[in-house]
């Protein structure tokens, strides 16, 4: 595959309801033709997220958007527009970051910021960081390049980080 450069080709998905937002690098090519969030079928994001709701995992895109909104989740990328070799988060280059400011004056979200992976933390912590001053949470990867982490140990590390913005550790997001 050859480098190409990039545009976020779908926007952010929240409500002014939202209270929590979860932030990725760059739409991988299956999430680009998808046209949503997380839509390699072998990323564990959608498993993990019904999970950590209490709920069965969604299949279609109308389900996946009533999940997130029901428990009152925010999803975004942390890059708006960046060079990359296919899906590769490590061949990212040219990073132009999106611009946060209109999903947090337009929901409820505050200081709740959770990246999906080491390399969206890296990326906001030296893009996003130093102009929001908002501290995000580092969670272990979904994708399936990160196979060494199973489900059982994602939900328990994103549970870690997730219940005490949820309330405790037999609380789900919708308690947010």
């Amino acid at each position: 595959m050859e480098r190409v450069f990039l545009e976020h080709s779908f926007g952010p998905f929240y409500r002014p309801d939202s209270r929590l937002l979860i932030l990725g690098s760059f739409p991988s090519v299956k999430s680009r033709e998808a046209n949503f969030f997380y839509g390699h079928p072998q990323n564990r994001f959608w498993p993990l997220i019904a999970r950590l709701c209490g709920e069965d995992t969604p299949g279609t895109l109308e389900e996946k958007k009533a999940l997130l909104t029901r428990h009152r989740i925010a999803l975004y990328d942390v890059i708006e527009r960046c060079s990359v070799v296919g899906s590769s988060d490590s061949s990212i280059r040219d990073v132009v970051h999106a611009d946060l400011q209109p999903i947090l004056s337009g929901s409820r979200i505050g200081n709740r910021i959770f990246v999906n992976g080491a390399k969206a933390y890296t990326l906001y912590q030296r893009y996003l960081y130093p102009e929001l001053g908002i501290p995000a949470e580092k969670l272990p990867s979904t994708s399936p390049a990160n196979a060494a982490c199973s489900l059982d140990k994602l939900t328990q590390s994103w549970g870690e980080k997730l219940n005490p913005v949820l309330g405790g550790p037999n609380e789900h997001i919708s308690m947010l």
